[in-house]
C-alpha cells in the first residue's frame, strides 16, 4: 500500500527537529557544523535542510569569574590592572567564546574571550565525526557521503581559524583596509597590545541587528530597498571584487548605528576567494544575465559544481528554468518558494558538489533574502538583487575580467564567430571520417591500474572462498573444530578486505577524474 506523502512529511518534520535538539545538545563543535549544513541543499534535504538552519550557538554564559581568569592567564595581567572598567556580566556568551564590555585608555570596547577547554573538546568532536564518516562511506558509499566528508574536512579547517583570535584579528584588519574608502561600512578597529590567542580586543560601537529594525523602519528613518541593496553591494564587493569575505554572515553579526552604517562584526571566519575562483563565478553570472544557459552549465563545470555525469539536458533544462523566473518581476513570494523548493529537491538529487567559497557566498544570499522576508511577506529577493548587479557589472566586469564593457561586447562576438568555425571543422572532420580520438598516456595508466585493482580483488574473493571450502572439507574428514573455526574466519577476514575497504579503491578512475565539455 502506497505511504501517504502528508504521514511522511510529517514524520520527516519530527526527525528533522529531533536532529536539530541533539546537534544542539552534542556541543560547539556539532552547532556549528548543523549551522554549516543548513544551507548545503546539494548534501540536506529538506525538511532538515531548515531545520538545522534554525541552530543556535547561544550557550549559557562561563562560571563568574572564569572569563578572568582567561584573559589573566593570556595577558600576565588581571582585568584591574588592563581596563579601567571591565563588566562581569557578558553582552553575549556563544559555543566558542564570550564577549564582556570595558573600558581601555579611555574608550570603550569589547573582550573577547576563549571557551577553556574549547579547543580539545572540538578536536575530539572531529575525530569522532570522522570516524562515522569512514563508516558512513563503508555502507553507503554515494556522493552525498563524499559530499559530507568534504564538508567536514572543510569545516575542520575553518574552525581551527575560529580557535585562534590572532587570525581573527588579521581577518578584521584585512576587512578594515578594504572598506576604508567606503562611509557605508564601519569596521572595529583591533586593539593590537592586548589581542591573543585567547583574547581579542576590538573597539566598541553600538548598533541593531538588523533584524531589529522595525520601529526605525516604520518611522521612515530606514528605507528596506536600500538596506537591501547595500547590503548585497557590499557582500559582491567583497567576494567578486577584494576576495576577502566575511564568511559568517547573519543578523547576530551586521548591525545598523545610528548614522545609517552598516557594521560588520565576528570575524573568525573570513574567505580569501582566489582571482581565477572570482572570474569563473563573474563568467558565470553574465552568463545567467544574458540567459545563456550554456555558458551557465559550463561555468559549473568550470567551478567544480557539476559532477560530468550529471545529464546535460536536465541541467540545461533547470538552468532556462531558473533564469527565465530570475528575469520576471511579477512573482509572489509564494510563488518563488515554490519554485525553489522544486530546484531544491532537484539539486539534492544531483551529484554536484559545492566548492566552500560559493558555500559561504551562499550564506550571503541567504541572509540577504531573510532580511527581506523578515520585514516584507512579498519580499522578491531575485527583483532586489538584479539592479545591484547592473549597476556593479562595469566594475566586476572591468575588476575581473580586465576588460570595459564595450570591449566585453566585442569578445563575445570574436567567441561566438569562433565556435561557429570550430563547429563547421568538427563536422567536416566527421563528414570525412577523420575524427579521431586520442588518450593520454596518464589515462591508460590509471585505467591499467584500475584493471589491476579489479583482478586483485576477484582473486581475493576466490582465494576466501576456496580456504572456506578446503576447510569445510577437512572439518569433515578429521572432525577438528578449530580447523573449521580458523578457516572460516580467515576466509571472513578475506571477504571483509574485499568488501569494507573504501569502493573508491575499486571504482574505475576514469570515472573520478572531471571531464570538461568541448571547448575548454
Amino acid at each position: 500500500m502506497a505511504r501517504d506523502p502528508a504521514a511522511a512529511n510529517a514524520q520527516h518534520q519530527r526527525r528533522a527537529k529531533r536532529l536539530t535538539r541533539t546537534l544542539a545538545e552534542l556541543g560547539p563543535t556539532f552547532i556549528k557544523l548543523g549551522q554549516v549544513m543548513g544551507i548545503r541543499a546539494d548534501i540536506v534535504p529538506e525538511p532538515y535542510l531548515s531545520a538545522m538552519a534554525t541552530l543556535s550557538d547561544q550557550v549559557p554564559p562561563l562560571t563568574p569569574g572564569e572569563a578572568e581568569r582567561v584573559i589573566a592567564a593570556a595577558e600576565g595581567k588581571t582585568v584591574d590592572e588592563l581596563f579601567e572598567q571591565f563588566d562581569p556580566e557578558p553582552l553575549a556568551a556563544a559555543s566558542l567564546g564570550q564577549v564582556h564590555r570595558a573600558r581601555y585608555q579611555g574608550q570603550d570596547v569589547v573582550v573577547k574571550v576563549l571557551r577553556p577547554g574549547v579547543d580539545d573538546l572540538v578536536q575530539r568532536d572531529l575525530k569522532i565525526s570522522f570516524r562515522v564518516l569512514f563508516a558512513l562511506h563503508v555502507l553507503f558509499p554515494n556522493h552525498h557521503v563524499r559530499a559530507l566528508a568534504a564538508i567536514v574536512n572543510e569545516f575542520a579547517k575553518r574552525i581551527n581559524e575560529e580557535l585562534d583570535f590572532e587570525e581573527e584579528a588579521r581577518h578584521a584588519e584585512a576587512l578594515r583596509r578594504n572598506f576604508a574608502d567606503e562611509p557605508r561600512v564601519v569596521v572595529p578597529r583591533v586593539f593590537e597590545d592586548l589581542t591573543r590567542r585567547q583574547v581579542l580586543v576590538l573597539e566598541y560601537i553600538s548598533g541593531t541587528r538588523i533584524d531589529r529594525l522595525q520601529d526605525r523602519i516604520a518611522n521612515g528613518e530606514v528605507r528596506l530597498d536600500e538596506l537591501i541593496a547595500t547590503i548585497s553591494e557590499l557582500y559582491i564587493r567583497m567576494m567578486l571584487v577584494d576576495g576577502v569575505f566575511h564568511a559568517d554572515p547573519h543578523p547576530g553579526n551586521v548591525l545598523l548605528d545610528e548614522q545609517g552604517r552598516i557594521v560588520f562584526l565576528d570575524f573568525g571566519m573570513v574567505l580569501e576567494v582566489e582571482q581565477e575562483t572570482r572570474t569563473r563565478i563573474m563568467k558565470t553570472v553574465v552568463a545567467a544575465v544574458r540567459q545563456d544557459a550554456d555558458g551557465v552549465i559550463n561555468g559549473f563545470y568550470e567551478l567544480g559544481i557539476l559532477d560530468p555525469d550529471v545529464d546535460r539536458g536536465t541541467v540545461r533544462d533547470a538552468a532556462r528554468h531558473l533564469m527565465a523566473v530570475a528575469h520576471r518581476e511579477d512573482m509572489s513570494s509564494r510563488q518563488i518558494q515554490h519554485i525553489v523548493e522544486d530546484v531544491l529537491r532537484t539539486f539534492y538529487q544531483w551529484p554536484l558538489m559545492l566548492p566552500s567559497d560559493l558555500v559561504y557566498f551562499g550564506r550571503a544570499a541567504v541572509l540577504v533574502e531573510g532580511i527581506g522576508l523578515h520585514y516584507d511577506p512579498e519580499f522578491n529577493a531575485m527583483a532586489a538583487i538584479r539592479p545591484v548587479v547592473t549597476r556593479m557589472s562595469p566594475q566586476l566586469t572591468k575588476t575581473l575580467l580586465g576588460v570595459s564593457p564595450e570591449h566585453t561586447l566585442l569578445d563575445w562576438s570574436a567567441e561566438a564567430a569562433s565556435t561557429v568555425r570550430t563547429l563547421k571543422d568538427l563536422l567536416t572532420r566527421v563528414e570525412r571520417e577523420e575524427l579521431r580520438l586520442r588518450w593520454h598516456p596518464r589515462d591508460i595508466l590509471e585505467m591499467q591500474r584500475f584493471l589491476a585493482q579489479q583482478v586483485r580483488r576477484g582473486l581475493l574473493a576466490v582465494f576466501a572462498f576456496t580456504v572456506a571450502l578446503i576447510s569445510s572439507i577437512v572439518y569433515m574428514t578429521v572432525h577438528r573444530l578449530e580447523v573449521l573455526v580458523i578457516g572460516l574466519l580467515l576466509s571472513l577476514g578475506m571477504f571483509l578486505v574485499v568488501f569494507v575497504l573504501p569502493s573508491h579503491l575499486f571504482q574505475n578512475p576514469m570515472r573520478l577524474r572531471p571531464r570538461w565539455p568541448m571547448g575548454r
